[in-house]
């Protein structure tokens, strides 16, 4: 008798350990750091959860899974998000992540976009909302209205960065987001003050900054520029920069500004309209805004890119220096595309 209920507790001792070992030990398939699990909508969370279990090699045993879900009733806990299952996780620890709602946030990472449809595009490739209709959302002056911005001003509202957001996030939240995090931008190091000083808006001086970021990659000549534009804007000159043509025309892998593109019909031509363009051409860095802010007071109205190809610029203060500057600059590149179609063999 004793033997045998020595066998019954040592049965009982190895259900128990196998049992704990399933549930306690490491219980991952894949090599990677982590997976992620989805849900989309809680009603139906256990079967979108099992389905990704079921079929995207996981974790050891599904069948465990499911068990200690159930018992502890983890079912009725799940909330729509994404969840994290790390590598050598225990299937108790990722039943516990389900329960108690403890979502992996999302790395939204924003440099420089240009258009709508590029952040359309970062929005449906990270959250739960789809590219389109991001893109519906975003394109809408009703929608927008809420944030006191219209589809020119959007991006007025996006300061590059990296934000950290959960994935199931609404597209309105991910813009109040960066709304609120732009408030901040604009709060701090007296950057309203600096902005009514040049008696511009908070908004143009973003508009403004957008130009300079695509005129220069160069941080330290970024202030000239920006005083190029200014001494502009306060003589009622045009500012006749060339990235708002490639901007209206959509082609921004143009390498020259033919007269012909100067006459085109946009409110981002800014050679024919005076004044800043109706909104950004693009998403400035903090940088390039602080280089607006402080630009230095020069008597400068004019820059043309330098002929060694250093990627700065000469700037002058009367039209006469700045075409001879600028005779310069395209002959250096005259030459240089005609050197590069040699290389290649398309001319002999």
């Amino acid at each position: 008798m004793k033997k045998i209920l020595g066998v019954i507790a040592l049965i009982i001792l190895l259900i128990v350990v196998i049992t704990a070992w399933l549930i306690f030990a490491p219980a991952t398939k894949f090599d990677k750091a982590s997976r992620y699990v989805y849900v989309r909508s809680s009603p139906s969370a256990q079967e979108q959860i099992m389905y990704q279990l079921d079929t995207g090699n996981i974790i050891r045993s599904t069948a465990v899974f499911s068990f200690l879900a159930k018992q502890t009733k983890a079912w009725q806990h799940v909330k729509p998000g994404r969840f994290e299952i790390k590598k050598s996780e225990s299937i108790f620890n990722f039943v516990r992540t389900l329960r108690n709602n403890h979502q992996s946030a999302v790395r939204l990472t924003i440099k420089k976009i240009r258009i709508a449809e590029d952040l359309a595009r970062i929005i449906g490739k990270n959250f739960s909302t789809d590219s389109l209709n991001a893109l519906q959302y975003l394109t809408n002056n009703d929608s927008l209205s809420k944030f006191n911005v219209d589809t020119n001003t959007l991006f007025t509202l996006v300061i590059p960065d990296t934000y950290f957001l959960n994935w199931n996030t609404s597209i309105s939240n991910i813009l109040q987001r960066l709304k609120n995090e732009q408030e901040n931008f604009w709060e701090k190091n007296n950057r309203e003050q600096k902005a009514a000083d040049l008696n511009l808006t908070p908004k143009q001086v973003y508009i403004l900054a957008s130009i300079v970021e695509e005129e220069t990659n160069k941080n330290d000549e970024k202030g000239n520029i920006a005083s190029v534009y200014m001494n502009r804007l306060n003589k009622g000159m045009p500012l006749a920069a060339d990235p708002t043509i490639k901007f209206a025309l959509k082609d921004f892998a143009l390498k020259r500004i033919y007269y012909g593109y100067l006459n085109m019909a946009s409110p981002y031509n800014t050679y024919k309209n005076k004044g800043l363009p109706p909104g950004p051409i693009c998403t400035p860095q903090p940088a390039t805004i602080d280089a607006v802010l402080n630009a230095p007071k020069t008597d400068y109205l004019f820059f043309v890119a330098k002929s060694d190809f250093s990627g700065y610029h000469q700037f002058t203060d009367n039209f006469a220096d700045h075409e001879k500057y600028a005779k310069l600059y395209q002959q250096a590149l005259n030459d240089w595309m005609h050197k590069d179609s040699l290389n290649k063999g398309l001319i002999h």
